[in-house]
């Protein structure tokens, strides 16, 4: 499967379920538990708590998007074409750009 299909399922899954017509505040909330969770299993080193949050924080998201009328993919082509010629360097693992 290509993203796009897992983007689709989402996007079924959630209307099916009446999520495409509800709040994104609950969404957002969510999205923040989920946060949370990915920081408890980086910092215990769970690797399996690790890949379940960042899952479950794309599903969140792509269904906040599927709410708010955001296309997903069009997030994720800006913030690519913001950082695919960015200059700067790389400090403590951070990546620092240039101006700042």
């Amino acid at each position: 499967m290509i993203i796009d299909d897992y983007v689709e399922e989402i996007n079924d899954w959630a209307t099916e379920r009446g999520l495409s017509k509800t709040s994104s505040d609950k969404q957002l909330n969510k999205l923040m538990e989920e946060l949370g969770e990915l920081a408890e299993g980086h910092n215990k080193q769970h690797e399996d708590q690790v890949i379940d949050s960042l899952g479950d924080m794309f599903v969140v998201m792509t269904i906040y998007c599927l709410q708010n009328k955001i296309s997903i993919g069009e997030c994720i082509k800006t913030a690519v074409d913001t950082i695919k010629d960015r200059k700067g360097k790389t400090v403590d693992g951070v990546f620092i750009k240039e101006g700042d």
